[in-house]
């Protein structure tokens, strides 16, 4: 199993996704003898899941039954153990493309974290590709550096524990694109230069506060960095529902309102047919947005090495 190449079958020491609803699924690593519990009764590995295909309807031991998935990048941001703040997929969609990668792309990261993107840049940028990423804190690189091997991508990338502020990525003019997520990004824009290629290279800073963001720019304009711009990205979700309306009646009864001076305010017509104008529902397709919108993430600037 690996998160960039689809594997048909599970096999024992894989991660897989126990699919039990849009809402509720979480990661399990498959071990012949293990046991996973849910709420509708056990899984065992050995029978329920090894050898079977990837996107079986599974049956515990309830009576209940859940999907099990194979696990993506996008899967993995939804279900990882979180030891940082992560980047989402409305953000990363965003970074991917306006960083301009690609198959075979060199891209560097600070710092690695949860290693939400670090997977969705694995992705991209494979089977060719490498991504180089740094982190500040020991014990979060070295859990990085073991879900990577667990997940098949460890040729892929390259973990590295140090101060991207002060000793940089450890790669000098081969990157195509870098990417800073770290509380003072405008200490390593001297340090992303350098690991950019000569000419062309791109290069994303995210950071949750404006003033932030005006210090890393101003940074990038010392470091010769064009096409400097900023982008907040808010994502808006509608739910597809049946909406049931009643139909006000607008014909006859409207007119005979109308002509005979009829007042709905007088208590005496209350109990009139024409005072009730509602009659009949149609129902109908609509789109109704959430109730609680996702706001503010944070700014994403981007800028190109002249």
């Amino acid at each position: 199993m690996s998160f960039v190449e689809y594997g048909d079958t599970i096999k024992d020491g894989d991660t897989a996704i126990v699919f039990l609803g849009h809402e509720s699924m979480f990661p399990v690593k498959v071990q012949h003898g293990t046991v996973t519990q849910t709420k509708y009764g056990v899984i065992r590995h050995s029978t329920d899941l090894i050898g079977k295909k990837y996107g079986s309807k599974v049956t515990c031991s309830k009576g209940g039954w859940v999907f099990i998935l194979h696990p993506t990048p996008e899967l993995w941001t939804m279900n990882l153990p979180h030891r940082t703040q992560i980047l989402y997929s409305t953000d990363i969609s965003i970074i991917t493309m306006m960083l301009e990668l690609k198959p075979g792309s060199i891209v560097c990261e600070s710092g690695t974290g949860s290693g939400s993107l670090s997977h969705a840049l694995i992705r991209t940028v494979a089977p060719t590709g490498h991504l180089y990423t740094v982190e500040f804190h020991q014990q979060r690189a070295e859990k990085a550096r073991e879900e990577f091997q667990e997940h098949g991508v460890e040729h892929l990338v390259t973990v590295t524990n140090q101060d991207v502020c002060k000793n940089g990525f450890g790669v000098s003019n081969i990157a195509d694109a870098v990417f800073l997520d770290i509380p003072s990004p405008w200490e390593a824009i001297g340090h992303a230069k350098a690991a950019l290629k000569a000419e062309g290279g791109r290069i994303c800073s995210f950071s949750p506060c404006i003033e932030q963001v005006q210090r890393t720019c101003l940074a990038m304009e010392e470091y010769g960095f064009t096409e400097i711009n900023t982008l907040e990205i808010l994502l808006r979700v509608y739910n597809v529902r049946t909406i049931s309306l009643q139909i006000p009646d607008l014909g006859k009864a409207a007119e005979d309102n109308s002509s005979t001076g009829f007042d709905s305010s007088n208590p005496s017509h209350q109990g009139s047919p024409c005072a009730n104008l509602q009659q009949g529902t149609v129902q109908f397709k609509s789109g109704v947005p959430l109730r609680e919108v996702v706001g503010h993430t944070g700014y994403l600037t981007f800028a190109t090495k002249s």
